[in-house]
């Protein structure tokens, strides 16, 4: 089990950033519409697949993803981006599938 957490380092490291970093650099509203509806999404879909690629179906990624990205709710955003937490979520479980299929063929 800790192997298990210890080879989702990197990924988790990259959602931190994906979560917390690239949010900071929103300065408007039509720059806050692209980084929430394209570029995190995007690169939380990115992190899943190589994950699913690299290491197989691993659910385990989706879950630190959502928590992960909760707390930015009270830091960036406000209350009615809860949501995001679960579209994230099933952002990252998508990728992580898709990646999985080409993990056999590896």
């Amino acid at each position: 089990m800790k192997k298990r957490f210890i080879s989702l380092i990197p990924y988790v490291i990259v959602l931190a950033v994906d979560f917390y970093l690239l949010p900071a650099l929103i300065k408007d509203t039509g720059m806050a519409m692209v980084m929430m509806l394209c570029v995190i999404p995007l690169i939380a879909f990115a992190c899943g697949a190589i994950c699913g690629i690299r290491q197989g179906f691993e659910p385990l990624l989706t879950l630190l993803a959502m928590v992960l990205f909760f707390p930015t709710i009270f830091i960036y955003y406000n209350l009615t981006a809860w949501a995001y937490v679960l579209i994230y979520g099933f952002i990252v479980l998508f990728g992580n599938g898709v990646g999985r299929i080409f993990y056999k063929k590896r």
